[in-house]
């Protein structure tokens, strides 16, 4: 489902399942050196979120992807280095008309003409470890990851071991220069690491990235100095002095210094070069001693660099334009029936173990009821897979369709609690209508409970709900306030201290009066999102009241069921979605339960006096002094309604940096318009 066809509910709950998800992901990457997904996956998950946030930017989230640039380094051995010039991440590309457009609006950024010339370097993007090496006076004094971006880790020690990566420069370089490449491992050396892991029985590695971020980040460099580590280096940090007006001339002193560089590194002059030198570099991928997952491509000019700088956690001159996915053939042997949080049954397909692009791939998603259907797939099948597009890979074709064998019997009962199982009029996916009964689905929802959206508990990681869960303890929200009265079986459990068990009940005492639209939203009805449940709640105040509406409206009560679509941003989806939660006795009795040990305030948003008072409100552009959250929020304590889109009806833009078509739309109305400190002002003046 695209951006634009979602509900902002939706669009809002998507984010956050992204936000965690891809915050998930960049953990395992960057600090554990164990993803469990591949680029391409990870590159679907990214491209979503940026899909999303370009249809509702009003919701984009201060955990944004979008916003962080690989991991927070948190609990290291290793000690933290402060960049002090921020190691950027890039865009990506995956396909020929994204780079031209990309080419294009630098031109368009730059005030260049379509036609005007404009030289690129173009090298392949080895898949390993960025690291950053800082020279003074021509000596090596310190070795960094990249970190989040502006705190890596002090790999000085261990960089020591690598040959490529030279102590001393020669003389008359800058008194500061910061060399920045990656550390990676070539394929030989890898299949011989864990040949020899095997051996010995001791841990092997997923892929030669991974091997090389494990060797790297070793709190004994003596671990570090027995891999066979290398470094080729394509850009720089700080420096006082650089030496070149272009990419390629300071690339070229790089390599004169003794620095390894790709040995595909070229410099072009036209888009089409580019595309060319990218199909060059693909063909050559198979061959080629160390992994690539595609061509980096930058603007030559360091003074055009220096103009464009970068928007997020990228710059504008650069790009990597990526690798389409691997495809492999092999047998679906299963198809396996998941449940999730909303109740959504996900056939997933279990396979004949098959190589992907060095990666063994063992399951696949079906998508769904209907996609099952479009490729006749059943077990025994022979299939064509993927990797990309989704967190697991894809089937992309069936080869044995035709051949005779009984059809996939979709389920029409929950596999996990036997609840029927539907799919609404106009939609694709089934759910099980068990609700808050249904195991599979119950700590999911305690988490989305307890998330930072919903209640924000402190202390309630998916470890410790699946824990409690197993032992009883939590089968509902209401379970979490009971915990009270098992300090002494928290605290008997292994690894939980007096502290922890205390900060943890502390947590949940606090939230004895939650903010009311937190917990409508905690509870994870289906189309009510964290904006949704501000809508309602703004409206009603009360949460009987909804309950009372929403039971009337499910009754036929065209009043009802009126005064709730009356409600801006509430559709009849929504109306119908609280009416089946409340019509169902299991979810009345979890309401009721909970409402017997939490006692929300009645909802109020405090309205100011202001001059944008039952105004329309929208922002654009980079907001770089408040999040969106916290801009929309001002908005409604100053009694104005923030919306996303720029309409005849809107009445006031607040317009940041690289504010667009948005800016250009209010213009052509004739609305008024003011930036950032402008609208500080009227926030300030408001009283």
């Amino acid at each position: 489902m695209s951006g634009t066809n979602l509900t902002e509910a939706e669009a809002a709950n998507e984010l956050m399942r992204l936000a965690r998800e891809i915050a998930r992901h960049d953990r395992l990457y960057h600090a554990e050196d164990s993803p469990e997904i591949t680029d391409p996956e990870y590159d679907a998950l990214i491209r979503r979120n940026r899909e999303l946030e370009e249809a509702f930017p009003h919701l984009i989230r201060e955990d944004s992807p979008s916003r962080k640039i690989g991991h927070q380094i948190a609990a290291s051995p290793l000690s933290k280095v402060t960049h002090e010039v921020r190691m950027m991440s890039l865009d990506n590309a995956f396909n020929p008309e994204e780079v031209a457009e990309w080419a294009a609006r630098l031109k368009r950024f730059l005030s260049l003409a379509e036609d005007a010339p404009m030289a690129f370097t173009a090298e392949d993007k080895i898949d390993g470890l960025s690291c950053s090496l800082r020279y003074e006076a021509g000596r090596l004094v310190r070795a960094a990851t990249r970190g989040d971006g502006q705190v890596g880790e002090d790999v000085t020690a261990n960089v020591a071991h690598i040959a490529d990566i030279p102590q001393e420069l020669p003389a008359g370089v800058p008194e500061v220069f910061e060399v920045r490449g990656e550390v990676y491992m070539e394929r030989a050396a890898f299949a011989e690491l864990n040949r020899k892991a095997e051996e010995e029985d001791t841990k092997r590695f997923a892929n030669p990235r991974n091997a090389a971020a494990g060797s790297l980040r070793q709190k004994d460099a003596s671990v570090t100095a027995k891999r066979p580590l290398r470094f080729w280096s394509h850009g720089w940090g700080a420096a006082s002095d650089v030496p070149g007006e272009t990419q390629t001339e300071v690339v070229e002193t790089l390599r004169k210094w003794g620095f390894p560089i790709s040995p595909l590194f070229t410099r072009v002059e036209s888009v089409d070069a580019l595309i060319a030198h990218y199909e060059t570099i693909a063909a050559a991928r198979p061959d080629l001693d160390y992994e690539i997952d595609g061509v980096v491509y930058k603007t030559d000019r360091l003074d055009w660099q220096s103009r464009l700088g970068s928007v997020g956690k990228a710059p504008r001159w650069a790009i990597a334009h990526k690798f389409p996915a691997e495809r492999a053939e092999t047998t679906l042997e299963a198809i396996d029936i998941q449940v999730g949080r909303t109740g959504k049954l996900t056939p997933v397909g279990r396979l004949a173990p098959v190589l992907v692009g060095g990666v063994t791939v063992t399951n696949v998603t079906l998508h769904n009821r209907d996609e099952i259907e479009r490729l006749g797939v059943r077990p025994g099948d022979r299939v064509v897979i993927q990797r990309a597009g989704d967190v697991i890979p894809q089937v992309v074709e069936n080869l044995t369709r035709d051949k005779e064998r009984d059809p996939f019997h979709f389920p029409d009962a929950c596999p996990e609690c036997g609840s029927e199982a539907v799919a609404e009029e106009g939609e694709v996916d089934v759910r099980c209508t068990g609700g808050l009964i249904c195991p599979a689905q119950r700590t999911q929802r305690l988490e989305h409970f307890v998330s930072r959206k919903a209640l924000d508990i402190e202390g309630f990681g998916s470890k410790t709900i699946a824990q409690f869960f197993e032992l009883g303890w939590l089968e509902s929200p209401a379970d979490i306030y009971r915990l009270k009265d098992r300090r002494a079986d928290i605290l008997a459990l292994e690894g939980w201290q007096d502290k922890s068990v205390d900060n943890l009940l502390a947590a949940v005492e606090e939230k004895r009066e939650p903010d009311a639209a937190r917990l409508l939203f905690g509870l994870g009805i289906r189309h009510v999102g964290e904006v949704t449940a501000r809508d309602l709640l703004k409206h009603v105040h009360e949460l009987p009241a909804l309950r009372d509406l929403a039971e009337k409206a499910h009754g036929g009560d065209e009043d009802a069921s009126s005064e709730l679509t009356s409600i801006d941003g509430i559709g009849p989806s929504v109306v119908t979605a609280l009416g089946d939660f409340f019509h169902e006795p299991h979810n009345v009795a979890v309401w009721e339960d909970l409402l017997s040990h939490v006692t929300p305030p009645r909802y109020e948003v405090e309205v100011l006096d202001s001059p944008v008072a039952g105004k329309t409100v929208v922002f654009t552009g980079k907001l770089e002094t408040m999040s969106r959250d916290e801009a929309k929020a001002q908005a409604e304590r100053l009694g104005a309604k923030a919306a996303g889109s720029v309409s005849a009806k809107t009445d006031l833009l607040v317009a940041g940096p690289g504010a667009g078509s948005k800016l250009k739309k209010a213009q052509e109305l004739g609305i008024d318009v003011t930036d950032e400190a402008g609208w500080a002002s009227i926030v300030a003046g408001a009283g």
